[in-house]
């Protein structure tokens, strides 16, 4: 996480809700759940923001949970087929932060997946780069409208700027004398 005060998605990151096992039980505190219970009995699982799973974590109160989204399941999806699985689900999830060894697995998948779609996502730009260029609109199929919407941001970025290197080169292209050839 970026360690900015002024960062957005540090702001963003630090008010994500991830849920924690507590260890003890905590007198006065039943509020954090919202909750009727005054106090948080050991073995309570509750949503808590990261800034506070940190302190709780690392006091030793409370033991963190792999959210649902980074389970064996989704892992397996990953690993498998990397464009099967919306990565605009899983990004922002809490857990990558921490360094632990569930986290750092959690993350060597994120990357390896990130490499293994990243080819995907530029061929589609430039595909799609062309359609439109040509005046078209309707040449996409529904497995690529699918995979355009899973995109998380940082491949959204990616997607417009191969969408943009793939104009340039095209109108460098027709201009240049090489393609008047």
């Amino acid at each position: 996480m970026d360690d900015d005060y002024y960062s957005i998605e540090s702001i963003l990151a630090e008010n994500q809700k991830i849920q924690c096992t507590f260890k003890i039980d905590i007198p006065d505190m039943g509020h954090l759940d919202g909750g009727r219970e005054r106090d948080i009995k050991a073995l309570s699982k509750i949503q808590i923001p990261m800034w506070m799973a940190y302190i709780l974590i690392y006091s030793d109160y409370a033991d963190f949970n792999i959210p649902s989204p980074f389970q064996a399941r989704v892992r397996n999806a990953l690993n498998a087929e990397a464009k099967s699985v919306k990565l605009s689900n899983l990004v922002g999830q809490g857990g990558l932060c921490l360094d632990d060894v569930p986290a750092s697995e959690v993350s060597n998948i994120l990357v390896k997946t990130f490499r293994a779609r990243l080819p995907e996502v530029i061929d589609q730009a430039q595909h799609f780069a062309s359609i439109n260029a040509a005046g078209g609109g309707a040449g996409a199929s529904d497995g690529t409208l699918t995979f355009r919407e899973g995109l998380d941001g940082t491949e959204r970025e990616l997607f417009a700027l191969a969408q943009e290197s793939a104009r340039r080169t095209r109108k460098w292209y027709t201009t240049s004398e090489r393609g008047r050839k």
